[in-house]
């Protein structure tokens, strides 16, 4: 059970027998009145964004998630396919509404950690940092310094993040998955 004090970004609820994620949460006053908490959750199920003010009397049970290592084995008209990490043939598909911002990360045969709600696939949960290749950059132009200023680069998974101008085609960098931004470069 977790109480009013306890929400935080991060979190995961069970709210109207759903499992949720609180994306963004902020404590608010109204005038002479309690505080009340502002929060934007996500229905793992169905990826749905909704608002929700949540106060001081409110109880929140905390949901029966599973947890199991999962093998992402390829990318079809939007389908993520993937299977379980000691059982090849247990393979199943997700969409990729229903993988959000994770998706721009996944390289094939990479393990992830799925969660499961009542045996239901509900999300994935990406290591806050990933080491991804570098297709495409674009050059820098002269006059430029390589300190300061970024562009916009697309990483092997297909996914496009600013990094400075340093970086170029084939490197091999550091992203973190969370802000979706350029940590350093490895080699």
């Amino acid at each position: 059970m977790l109480s009013y004090s306890e929400l935080k970004k991060g979190e995961r609820i069970l709210f109207n027998n759903q499992p949720y994620e609180i994306i963004e949460c902020a404590p608010m006053s109204k005038g002479r009145g309690q505080s009340v908490l502002q929060a934007k959750i996500k229905n793992l199920i169905t990826g749905e964004i909704n608002s929700h003010t949540f106060r001081p009397s409110d109880n929140l049970d905390i949901p029966d998630i599973s947890k199991k290592m999962l093998k992402f084995i390829y990318l079809r008209n939007q389908d993520y396919f993937f299977h379980e990490k000691d059982n090849p043939s247990n393979r199943f598909k997700v969409s990729s509404q229903k993988l959000g911002n994770e998706q721009g990360f996944l390289k094939q045969d990479q393990e992830i950690e799925g969660l499961f709600f009542e045996d239901e696939f509900v999300a994935i949960s990406m290591p806050i940092k990933v080491i991804l290749k570098v297709e495409t950059a674009p050059p820098a132009f002269k006059g430029q310094s390589a300190q300061s200023g970024t562009k916009r680069v697309i990483l092997e998974t297909g996914a496009a993040i600013n990094t400075p101008l340093f970086i170029e085609p084939d490197d091999v960098i550091e992203v973190n998955t969370q802000t979706r931004e350029y940590v350093r470069r490895i080699n």
